[in-house]
C-alpha cells in the first residue's frame, strides 16, 4: 500500500527513510537519517535532464526506464537490507515521478507499507529553514579565543543545560586554525540539516546555550535568522587573562602539524602585522608554542572586541575568571545566573 505523509510525520516515526535522488544530490544535502538508494547515477540523471530539455519529456522518460530497468532487483535487495520489516518512507526532490515510481515498485514486491513524502526533499528544506525563523530563548557563551568555551558548553550539558555545539556540527573551531585536524566540513545545506536535527530534540520553552560565533564557521554558515537572533540575545562573556588562554591553546594545538599551523598564521598575516607574523613563524620553528599563541591572541582579542562593540551593552554579562578550568567555570556561570535571577 502506498500513502502520502508530511515532513512533520517522519519525526513521529522511526520508519526507515529512503532518498532516491542521485548521489550528488544526496551529498549536497539530505535528511540526516535517510539512506540513499539512487534511482539514477549522477551521469544518468544529467543525461535524462539534458534529453528532457533538448528533446521532450517522453524521450526523457524512455531513457529513464532504460537506465532503471536493469536495477529493479537491486532496488528491492538494497531496500530490504535497510528495512527488513518492509516498511519505508520514500522521497525524491519534489515527491514526483522518481519517488512515486520507486514506491510503486516496492509496493508491488512485498513491501507492506510504503509512504511518499509530500513535496519531497524540497518540503523538508522549507521545514528546516522555517524552524530557524521562530523566536527562542538563547543564551550565548562568549569570550576571547582560548577561553575553552566549547568545553564549558560540554560541562553545562552534563549538569542539565540545553546545548548546541555549532563547531562540532560544522567540523571547525571557527578560527583560521579551526580546520586543523578536523574532518571534512559538511556542505552549508547539510550543516543546516544536521543543526535542525539537533534543534528538534530540545525543549524550546527552555533556554538553549550556543557559543558566540561569526556568521561563518569555516565554510559553513549559521542560518541568518538564527544568527541575527544570537546577536540580539544575552551574551555571557568570559573574561580570562590572555596568559591563561595562551596555555590552553598550547594544549590544543602543540601536537598539530607545523606546516598547517604556519599556513594558518599566514592567513591572518595582514591583520596580525608583518612583524608579528614573522615573529610568530620564528617562534613556531623553535616550537615555542606559548609565544605563538600569545602573539596570535593579540589579533583575535582585537577582532572579538570589535564584534562585541556592536552588541547592546545591556545584553552583555561579563564574568571574570582566573583560569581556564572548564568544570569550575561552568559552575561559576550557573552561580552567576542564580544570583541574577536567570536560573
Amino acid at each position: 500500500m502506498i500513502s502520502e505523509c508530511y515532513i512533520e510525520d517522519i519525526y513521529q516515526s522511526s520508519t526507515v527513510i529512503i532518498d532516491v535522488r542521485s548521489p550528488g544530490e544526496y551529498e549536497k544535502g539530505h535528511i540526516p537519517r535517510a539512506v540513499n538508494i539512487p534511482l539514477f547515477s549522477n551521469d544518468e540523471r544529467a543525461h535524462v535532464g539534458t534529453v528532457y530539455k533538448q528533446q521532450s519529456k517522453e524521450d526523457a522518460i524512455k531513457l529513464g526506464y532504460k537506465y532503471v530497468t536493469p536495477k529493479l532487483q537491486w532496488f528491492i535487495d538494497e531496500s530490504i537490507k535497510v528495512a527488513p520489516g518492509r516498511e519505508v518512507v520514500v522521497h525524491c526532490w519534489r515527491g514526483g515521478m522518481r519517488s512515486q515510481s520507486f514506491a510503486q515498485h516496492l509496493s508491488e514486491n512485498g513491501f507492506s507499507n510504503v509512504q511518499v513524502i509530500k513535496g519531497g526533499y524540497k518540503s523538508y528544506r522549507h521545514f528546516v529553514l522555517n524552524t530557524f525563523e521562530k523566536e527562542y530563548c538563547l543564551r550565548i557563551l562568549g569570550g576571547y579565543t582560548g577561553s575553552g568555551k566549547t568545553y564549558i558548553l560540554q560541562e553545562l550539558k552534563k549538569i542539565g543545560e540545553q546545548v548546541i555545539d555549532l563547531e562540532r556540527l560544522a567540523n571547525h573551531k571557527g578560527s583560521a586554525f579551526g580546520g586543523i585536524n578536523q574532518p571534512q566540513q559538511p556542505t552549508v545545506e547539510q550543516f543546516e540539516n544536521n543543526l535542525h536535527e539537533q534543534w528538534l530534540k530540545l525543549d524550546h520553552s527552555k533556554p538553549i546555550w550556543l557559543e558566540d560565533e561569526s556568521h561563518n564557521i569555516g565554510a559553513d554558515k549559521i542560518p541568518m535568522p538564527l544568527y541575527l537572533q544570537m546577536r540580539n540575545s544575552q551574551l555571557f562573556f568570559l573574561d580570562i587573562p590572555n596568559t591563561e588562554r595562551a596555555k590552553h591553546l598550547v594544549g590544543e594545538y602543540a601536537n598539530c602539524n607545523i606546516e598547517k599551523l604556519a599556513e594558518s598564521i599566514h592567513k591572518i598575516a595582514k591583520r596580525l602585522g608583518f612583524q608579528n607574523e614573522k615573529l610568530a613563524i620564528e617562534m613556531l620553528e623553535q616550537e615555542n608554542f606559548y609565544d605563538v599563541a600569545f602573539i596570535t591572541l593579540h589579533y583575535y582579542d582585537k577582532s572579538y572586541m570589535k564584534g562585541m562593540s556592536a552588541r547592546n551593552k545591556d545584553m552583555v554579562h561579563t564574568i571574570k575568571l582566573d583560569y581556564v578550568n572548564h568544570k569550575k567555570n561552568a559552575e561559576t556561570i550557573i552561580q552567576y545566573l542564580k544570583r541574577n535571577g536567570n536560573n
